[in-house]
C-alpha cells in the first residue's frame, strides 16, 4: 500500500494538528482525560491515510470494448439521459457515488484520444443530489475511441474541495492509466452510447481498473 501523492500536504497539515493535540493532552488535560485528545489525533492521521491511500491494483484482462469504471464507488444512477456540453445527444448515464472511504483516484475508462477538457468552478451540494451534476464544481472529459465518443465527469461533493485532472487536449491514453483525483468525498458521472450493454446495477459496489461497466 502507498501513499498518493495528493494527499501530502493534507498529510503534513494533519501532522502538526495531531501533535498539536497531542503536546496539549500530555501538558495541560488530567489524567485521564488526555487520552481523550490522543484518540482524536489517531482517528486524524488514520482518516488521512486511508482516504490518500494508493492501492496497487492490476490491470485486469478484458475485452478492448470494455469500458471500466473509471471510479471506485456505488453505482447510484443508470438512465437514458441528454448530455448537452459535448456529446449532444441521448445517451446512457451511469453515475458512481465516492464516499470518503472509497480509493479516490480516477483512472482512463477506455484506449482513446483525449478530445475535450473543461473545468467549471460551482457549488458544493452532496454529491448525491442530482442538481450536482450540472451546478457543482466539475470537470469533464471526452474522449474519442474506436467505439464512439464518451464522457466522464468528476463532480465535488459537499466536502470535496479540489478535484485534480492530469490530462491534456490531444493526448492518447491507456485503459486504467490513471487520469487524476477528487478530494474528500465526490462523484463521477459517466455517459456512453445508448446501444452500451450496461454491466452494472444501482448499489453495486464498483472498483477501478477491476469492474466493467460496460461493453461498448
Amino acid at each position: 500500500m502507498t501513499f498518493h501523492k495528493e494527499g501530502y500536504p493534507t498529510l503534513i497539515v494533519t501532522l502538526i494538528i495531531a501533535l498539536g493535540l497531542y503536546y496539549i493532552g500530555s501538558n495541560f488535560i488530567p489524567n485521564p482525560f488526555e487520552y481523550i485528545f490522543y484518540a482524536i489525533a489517531v482517528f486524524l492521521l488514520i482518516v488521512v491515510l486511508q482516504f490518500f491511500r494508493s492501492p496497487s491494483r492490476t490491470m485486469p484482462e478484458v475485452q478492448d470494448n470494455a469500458f471500466i469504471t473509471p471510479a471506485d464507488g456505488k453505482v447510484v444512477v443508470i438512465e437514458k439521459t441528454f448530455e448537452p456540453e459535448w456529446l449532444n445527444t441521448e445517451c446512457m448515464q451511469v453515475s458512481v457515488f465516492m464516499s470518503p472511504l472509497n480509493v479516490h483516484i480516477n483512472r482512463n475508462p477506455l484506449d482513446g484520444k483525449v478530445a475535450y477538457l473543461k473545468y467549471h468552478p460551482g457549488k458544493y451540494l452532496a454529491a448525491w443530489n442530482p442538481k450536482a451534476s450540472t451546478e457543482n464544481e466539475r470537470f469533464t472529459t471526452g474522449y474519442e475511441t474506436a467505439y464512439g465518443k464518451v464522457l466522464i465527469r468528476q463532480i465535488a461533493g459537499a466536502l470535496a474541495r479540489r478535484i485534480v485532472n492530469n490530462l491534456e487536449e490531444g493526448q492518447t491514453v491507456t485503459k486504467g492509466e490513471e487520469l487524476g483525483f477528487i478530494k474528500f468525498g465526490s462523484r463521477v458521472d459517466i455517459f456512453l452510447p445508448l446501444n452500451a450493454d450496461i454491466k452494472v446495477e444501482i448499489g453495486q459496489k464498483v472498483k477501478s481498473p477491476l469492474t466493467v461497466i460496460a461493453d461498448l
